[in-house]
């Protein structure tokens, strides 16, 4: 008696693939759990720096109101919201030079699984940087960009002859809105470099991408600082660099990646050479 195994075969060539497309599902949702967890202890952290921050904006405050070129000004509140107002952009600052650390940590630990060990230790070495960079970003803002801004702006209401009084949300949010935006710029070399890690951006795609990345720098330079040449150009040569920066950078992990891969083509071809002998 034949057997119709046609049939049967069919049965389970859908059990199969319905089995896949429940796993793959279920990838995902493991995926789109795991990343929930990430942004949660993200916006936990950012939450408790926030509290931290409070505790050490005032002490910050008073060192800012030592510095030039707020030493000898006479701030006003003009709304009883101000002195909360300003507290709060104080322990912003302040969570983010936490938060940002634990942010990079985070993103490592959700890819973490799809890197191989010799990627994981060096892709948690990035961690530290990221602090470190903010810093360096925040210095130059209000070393070098704050004060240019804040001297032009001085400078154009004395020449239409307007009596200065400046309110302390006003003065600490123009300060803010320069230090924020060129801190977080002066983390592009590290995303690059994290990105080039993780195979979504190569160096010969940044070389092409830099006309307009240096449109996007210079039009950033330009917005953040006083209208006039001398200070587009300070700022915007600064960032340029920052961007070259970060292409050198991503070419070295870049060529370490093609070493690699190449090591362990040659050193399967070994095994596959011996396998057949």
């Amino acid at each position: 008696m034949a057997v119709d195994r046609s049939s049967g075969a069919s049965a389970d060539d859908n059990r199969l693939k319905k089995r896949l497309r429940e796993e793959g599902l279920m990838s995902l949702f493991e995926h789109i759990g795991e990343l929930r967890k990430r942004v949660i202890v993200i916006f936990a952290v950012l939450v408790l720096s926030m509290v931290a921050g409070l505790l050490l904006a005032d002490p910050a405050y008073r060192l800012l109101m030592a510095q030039e070129p707020v030493k000898d000004m006479e701030l006003h509140a003009f709304s009883l919201w101000d002195g909360i107002g300003m507290y709060m952009k104080f322990a912003f600052v302040i969570a983010l030079l936490i938060t940002i650390p634990v942010a990079f940590y985070q993103i490592w630990s959700f890819v973490k699984p799809g890197l191989h060990p010799a990627e994981q230790r060096a892709t948690v070495r990035y961690v530290p940087y990221a602090a470190l960079l903010f810093v360096l970003g925040l210095s130059f803002a209000y070393f070098v960009i704050f004060p240019m801004a804040f001297g032009f702006t001085t400078t154009v209401s004395r020449n239409l002859g307007l009596e200065e009084t400046y309110g302390v949300t006003q003065y600490f949010a123009f300060m803010f809105n320069i230090l924020i935006p060129v801190s977080l710029l002066f983390e592009l070399p590290l995303v690059i470099m994290f990105l080039t890690k993780l195979r979504i951006v190569t160096p010969q795609r940044l070389k092409k991408m830099r006309r307009v990345a240096y449109f996007i720098m210079v039009l950033i330079g330009t917005t953040i600082t006083p209208p006039d040449v001398i200070s587009d150009i300070l700022v915007s040569i600064p960032l340029i660099v920052l961007y070259e920066a970060s292409l050198f950078f991503s070419g070295i992990v870049y060529r370490k990646q093609q070493e690699k891969d190449a090591a362990r083509e040659r050193e399967y071809g070994e095994l596959e050479s011996h396998a057949q002998t």
